[in-house]
């Protein structure tokens, strides 16, 4: 029996149709599988443009001759353990059209972004310095004076006791540096200059460079950085670069990731507009003045302004020196409903808008902590 034209036509459009289902779902495997290739490149580049290793005080002298190509110059930078991927810097270096890397000698360091090293090798200004001091973002004031003097002849105690005398701060520092305001004289304050003294690699021409001109760079490097954010500081609801470098502080002491930074800094606003006390443990380290992997609940009890868990509000100053990514994160947060967060050993950072919530997560999670040594 033969079909009708309806039948046919039926029987047709039915076929298209299934094929075009078909090709839909295919086309959706395909879309789904380069994004998650995309995803994978993207972390894989930033991966591999990181700092080998954020916290070396290795010096690495490179001496690149003339005549030596970009791709040579990046292998040598990546045989020499300052870069991780000679490949991706070559092509990064390419792809923001500073390649013209210029011979000599020069002093590197694992710490190093790689803006900084393709900085040094455009201009040739790190070549053949006499002194070298890394600054990695998170450290304290003790914890760089500690640095310093292992590297020059200066005297721990003595860098300290400076750096707590706040009539010899306000007679070196305070003129030339506008943003250093009285705010950072006040007598709570462990040390003024916490949060101040910008984490990098600073490199000098003296071999012995005094006090003075070491923390004058740490602080022109500040300047430099806030100049960049000016607008954003001046409409801040925080109303202080003291603020904002305090909040900034408590983000450094927390999370890593930059996604987790704005996260916090959106859960510290909406804890400072209700009210609640901002309960952050890296304030517990700094007012014991101990480096902690896990805070108890004896650390809590520290009477102290800068304990967050029995003071509601900003601690009374910075509780450490924190980088751009961290300051970026307290002017632009990333808004949310959270109140309470809690970080994983493993660095995952959980988000939650409720106490039931978040003492689910600690119940869940909480134990990992036991294993990690205080």
């Amino acid at each position: 029996m033969s079909k009708s034209d309806d039948q046919i036509k039926f029987l047709n459009g039915k076929r298209k149709s299934n094929r075009l289902r078909r090709f839909g779902i295919i086309a959706v495997i395909v879309l789904a599988v380069l994004a998650i290739i995309a995803g994978g490149g993207i972390f894989y580049v930033k991966k591999a443009l990181a700092p080998v290793d954020k916290t070396s005080a290795k010096q690495v002298t490179i001496n690149i001759p003339n005549g030596t190509s970009s791709a040579e110059i990046s292998q040598m930078l990546e045989d020499k353990g300052v870069i991780n991927n000679a490949s991706v810097f070559r092509y990064y270096a390419k792809y923001k059209n500073e390649s013209n890397f210029k011979a000599g000698t020069y002093l590197f360091s694992p710490s190093m972004s790689t803006e900084e090293i393709i900085q040094s090798l455009n201009t040739g200004k790190n070549q053949s310095a006499a002194f070298q001091i890394t600054v990695p973002e998170g450290w304290w004031v003790k914890d760089i004076a500690h640095r310093i003097a292992e590297n020059t002849n200066l005297n721990e105690k003595d860098i300290l006791s400076k750096m707590q005398d706040r009539n010899y701060i306000k007679k070196h520092y305070m003129k030339d540096y506008p943003f250093l305001t009285d705010d950072i004289l006040n007598k709570k304050i462990k040390y003024p200059l916490e949060g101040y003294l910008y984490p990098a690699t600073y490199r000098f021409q003296e071999k012995d460079p005094s006090l003075d001109a070491i923390v004058k760079a740490m602080l022109n490097k500040t300047q430099e950085v806030l100049n960049k954010y000016q607008k954003q500081i001046n409409n801040n609801q925080l109303g202080s670069v003291h603020k904002i470098l305090t909040m900034a502080s408590l983000l450094e002491g927390e999370a890593q990731n930059i996604n987790d930074l704005k996260k916090i800094s959106g859960v510290f606003y909406n804890r400072l507009d209700k009210g609640m006390p901002l309960q952050t443990d890296p304030t517990i380290a700094y007012a014991k003045q101990k480096h902690l992997y896990r805070t108890t609940y004896k650390d809590l009890d520290i009477k102290s302004p800068y304990n967050t868990y029995k003071n509601k509000g900003m601690p009374v100053g910075p509780i450490n020196n924190p980088g751009e990514e961290a300051i970026k994160a307290v002017l632009w947060p990333i808004k949310s409903d959270d109140l309470y967060f809690f970080a994983r050993p493993n660095g995952e950072v959980i988000f939650t808008k409720t106490l039931k919530e978040h003492d689910a997560v600690v119940k869940k999670y909480g134990h990992e902590w036991d294993k990690v040594k205080s």
